[in-house]
């Protein structure tokens, strides 16, 4: 599992690939008189303010407990991560609303080479887009999971816009707005990973349930522990890429207040070596 630490340099070189993507499609569009690449290129630059907020809320989530913040810092991850989705509903409105104006204005089709310039971005960003999903994945982090996306809806927006350049190019005189069409259907793909996005992070700021197979594994390790008569019942709840644990064991009713005491110990640390994402457990005891 990749270490939450070792993932910030991959934010900052996403910023710089869009910094220098968001030049190269600005002034490839101005020459090559492809209107969407310019938006695209303008969307890109909303994708790097969109990146900066992102990746800074998710390096402020790691940051230790303190008197103020005695479980740590970790709901800012699931704010940033609403961040990012909400910034996809606006990319998507900013690329709806100029795909129209362009297919309402008339317009000469695109010079030929903006087309390989299109295919060069879509291989970048969606490569790009797979190693900050890896991270994610890694990490069970909404806040980088909706910076892929961001550089996957880049990716999708400059594939469609490829498409419909090479319909232009192919089919001519009246096909001069193919390469619109195509990004304006590309916002609806955006619009709805956008919407997952924020629900995923809602849930996790609303203390929303984890995994079935999470509960399952935890309640194996810990009824697995000598002394444990069975597992009660098990809270799992996520804050940032942490795991905080509540959970209620059986053990026998004669048992000294010292041994069950012991037992709680044993119980929290066998579910911390378990599971390195937990932070902290809280065994409670019941008698069998």
């Amino acid at each position: 599992m990749s270490s939450a630490h070792d993932v910030l340099g991959l934010g900052i070189l996403a910023i710089c690939i869009n910094v220098t993507l968001m030049l190269v499609k600005i002034g490839v569009g101005l020459v090559g008189n492809s209107y969407a690449l310019v938006a695209d290129g303008i969307e890109s630059a909303s994708d790097i303010f969109s990146s900066l907020i992102t990746w800074a809320g998710f390096q402020l989530s790691l940051k230790p407990a303190d008197d103020n913040h005695p479980y740590g810092h970790g709901k800012v991850e699931s704010l940033a991560g609403m961040f990012s989705g909400a910034a996809l509903f606006l990319a998507a409105g900013v690329i709806a609303y100029s795909s129209i104006h362009e297919i309402l204005t008339p317009h000469h089709a695109p010079a030929w080479f903006t087309l390989p310039v299109l295919v060069v971005v879509v291989i970048v960003k969606e490569f790009l887009s797979r190693r900050v999903l890896l991270a994610s994945d890694s990490l069970d982090s909404n806040a980088l999971r909706g910076d892929a996306w961001h550089h996957r809806s880049d990716a999708i927006t400059s594939g469609a816009a490829a498409a419909g350049i090479a319909v232009a190019l192919i089919g001519g005189p009246g096909y001069e707005s193919a390469d619109d069409w195509a990004a304006l259907a590309a916002c609806v793909v955006i619009v709805v990973n956008g919407v997952l996005i924020v629900r995923r992070s809602l849930h996790d700021v609303l203390d929303g349930n984890v995994s079935a197979d999470l509960h399952h594994a935890l309640d194996g390790v810990a009824a697995a522990t000598p002394g444990v008569v069975s597992t009660e019942k098990c809270r799992v709840r996520k804050s940032g890429v942490d795991l905080f644990v509540d959970i209620h064991v059986r053990v026998p009713p004669d048992m000294t207040v010292v041994d069950g005491h012991e037992i709680s110990h044993a119980v929290k640390a066998r579910l911390l070596d378990a599971n390195a994402r937990i932070k902290d457990v809280l065994v409670h005891i019941e008698p069998a």
